[in-house]
């Protein structure tokens, strides 16, 4: 049987219990690296109300009631800005969003899956908007609009852009991708990830945008676009309800029949 070694510091023990066990169970995972410590599994118990009725509503009554140091991303509270994403009972999605009534039995908190934690619940994005920086996410026109105005769009062209522009890049379905998992954070070239392509997409279907052969130019290599194996789990992942699979395969017809 094949048996996989652990670095000592990556194992993660059981930690701290907080208060008595009076209400729903929480399993936080907790580092901090100023500790040289192993990452713990601490426990905590909330009694149930209306005033703690999402994840993060939770998160936020335990660091303010019974362990000030927790740490974790939020802020719109609404699922807009996709700042507390985060694994769930296995499940990458948002805290605010996420319903405690639609999980049985404790709920387990984790920070998003294969990426280096800054501390607890905070993961390092610096790679992932930098690979997002890469595909040039804005407008680019080899013109000036009309009397300095607006820039026209017809309904048909702005419908094309429905399923992209909506993305929050919370990185929900990246960090639910074992491709993204395996070369997301090569040294040369990176598999740019579900989140990045879908960006990607969205610029790319722009019909105001000049620059769509100098895009599809820049993801045709065989790791920033082609490592994607249409697995699906970014889609099952989004928050959203979006389909990032879906974009990467039309990229993938794009760059087939681009002849520029």
């Amino acid at each position: 049987m094949v048996q996989f070694h652990l670095p000592k510091n990556s194992k993660i023990e059981k930690g701290k219990v907080h208060n008595k066990k009076n209400g729903r169970k929480f399993n936080v995972y907790r580092f901090n690296p100023e500790k040289y410590d192993n990452p713990k599994i601490d426990t905590f118990y909330l009694e149930e109300n209306d005033s703690i009725q999402m994840v993060l509503d939770a998160l936020i009554a335990i660091k303010d009631d019974i362990d000030s140091s927790l740490t974790f991303r939020k802020s719109c509270r609404e699922g807009i800005c996709g700042s507390c994403s985060m694994n769930i009972n296995g499940v990458n999605t948002l805290a605010c969003t996420k319903s405690i009534d639609e999980i049985s039995g404790d709920i387990n908190i984790y920070p998003l899956p294969h990426m280096p934690v800054i501390k607890d619940l905070v993961p390092d994005l610096k790679n992932a908007y930098k690979q997002y920086g890469s595909i040039s996410p804005w407008l680019k026109s080899n013109s000036k609009p009309k009397k300095n105005s607006e820039r026209i769009q017809s309904q048909k062209d702005r419908e094309k852009l429905d399923g992209s522009i909506e993305c929050i890049m919370c990185f929900c379905c990246s960090t639910s991708c074992p491709s993204y998992w395996w070369n997301g954070d090569k040294k040369k070239k990176d598999y740019l990830g579900p989140a990045t392509l879908l960006s990607a997409y969205r610029w790319i279907q722009d019909s105001r945008d000049d620059a769509t052969n100098e895009r599809l130019k820049e993801l045709n290599d065989s790791m920033s676009l082609y490592r994607c194996h249409t697995i699906m789990n970014c889609t099952n992942a989004c928050p959203k309800g979006l389909n990032p699979a879906k974009a990467i395969a039309e990229i993938k017809k794009k760059v087939a029949f681009n002849k520029n």
